[in-house]
């Protein structure tokens, strides 16, 4: 039975928004990942977190509605094999997607849905796999990413936490890189430290930490960072955001 849409609790700040604060640090973020060292091309980008409830699946959305609206064509990939949400957030059906793709070997078309955004679209998780693991490690989810790849000039992948099941790391050798989502005194360094070097064991390329949610009271706004990766360092700077 397909799943309904249900309203969502996440937020398109961009749309509901867009000259707060909060829209200005994804536009921000956008910027900040187009003067990086990615190669140039389509760009295959996986945003994950240590934990969950750190903001990915936002932070996933809104700047595909941030490139999009400066004219790329992106594509968003619920990879989130455990708890998808994007399907919620777009408002769109979760009944056939990427599950369906990997499992029936349905063509890209057949699975892409286009969003209200000019320029944005969206793979579903589809039904929720018993082996997610199988399937995002197989290669004939190799071959569906690179399909995708070849029709948009960006692709977004949401994934479960990166600490909670081993999922993330075979998309991690998927990617062109990796943003790693890390909530404000939500998270301890040592784990974070561990979500960054499991990504580096499974030859993942670290690009940014996006620190999330940090208020330092002295403005009444909540900022968020975006710190780029070298080599174990990260160097960033602040954007306003309010959510």
């Amino acid at each position: 039975m397909l799943k309904k849409p249900q309203p969502s609790p996440l937020t398109l700040i961009l749309e509901t928004d867009p000259k707060s604060v909060a829209a200005e640090a994804y536009r921000s973020l956008r910027t900040s990942l187009q003067f990086s060292n990615l190669d140039q091309g389509s760009r295959k980008l996986l945003i994950t977190s240590a934990t969950p409830g750190e903001g990915k699946t936002t932070t996933v959305a809104n700047l595909g509605l941030a490139m999009a609206q400066a004219g790329g064509k992106v594509c968003l990939v619920d990879s989130d094999l455990r708890q998808p949400s994007l399907h919620d957030l777009f408002g769109v059906s979760n009944g056939i997607g990427l599950t369906v793709a990997l499992a029936e070997a349905k063509s890209v078309d057949q699975v892409v849905v286009p969003t209200a955004t000019p320029n944005l679209y969206l793979v579903p998780s589809g039904p929720l796999p018993p082996n997610p693991w199988e399937l995002l490690g197989s290669n004939r989810m190799r071959e569906f990413v690179e399909n995708l790849a070849g029709r948009f000039d960006t692709l977004l992948f949401d994934s479960a936490p990166i600490l909670s099941v081993a999922d993330t790391a075979a998309l991690a050798g998927l990617s062109d890189g990796v943003i790693l989502v890390v909530k404000s005194g939500g998270v301890p360094r040592d784990l974070v430290r561990r979500a960054v070097e499991q990504i580096e064991t499974v030859k993942g390329k670290m690009i940014g930490v996006l620190l999330s949610q940090v208020d330092p009271h002295r403005d009444g706004y909540y900022y968020r960072y975006f710190y780029q990766y070298y080599g174990g360092y990260t160097y960033g700077r602040g954007t306003n955001n309010s959510s």
